[in-house]
């Protein structure tokens, strides 16, 4: 049994992109890194992989993906560790937050239409029986008023 990103799954046997099924051996020759190096990148915090109880690291299809991805970042375009795992700290960071955009955008929804369903509620409410005032004596016509003159 493995514990960390797994939890909350129906089907326990489903395999995932983030089911932690290779061995350190196998997910070395899957990213073509060294499995020291993965060791190290453990270390460091750049690929955290699930664990067993007996604490064998278990690689996901993600964290052969993640490791592939600071190979190519350390290789190609020349970027320290350091770097590295802070870009994959922003990067995680983006994603929660447009998870949270998502979650409130939902909220936000469901608030306009419970909104709109009291504001139907109300108008449903209206008294049928009552109706506006119209004075009828009343008209448009100007009318000039002058005082008479006092006759002395």
């Amino acid at each position: 049994m493995t514990t960390g990103r797994g939890g909350g799954r129906n089907n326990p046997y489903e395999l995932t992109e983030e089911s932690p099924v290779y061995v350190i051996s196998v997910a070395a020759q899957l990213s073509g890194l060294h499995p020291q190096t993965l060791r190290q990148y453990d270390r460091l915090g750049l690929v955290s992989p699930d664990r067993t109880a007996g604490r064998g690291r278990r690689y996901s299809a993600r964290d052969i993906d993640q490791l592939r991805e600071v190979q190519r970042l350390s290789q190609d375009e020349g970027i320290n560790l350091a770097g590295i795992k802070r870009i994959i700290e922003l990067e995680n960071q983006v994603r929660a937050l447009r998870a949270r955009v998502g979650e409130l955008s939902q909220a936000v929804e469901g608030a306009a239409v419970a909104l709109q369903q009291r504001e139907a509620q109300v108008h449903a409410s209206y008294r049928r029986d009552l109706v506006p005032y119209q004075d009828v004596h009343q008209s448009g016509a100007l009318v000039v008023w002058r005082p008479q003159r006092s006759r002395d």
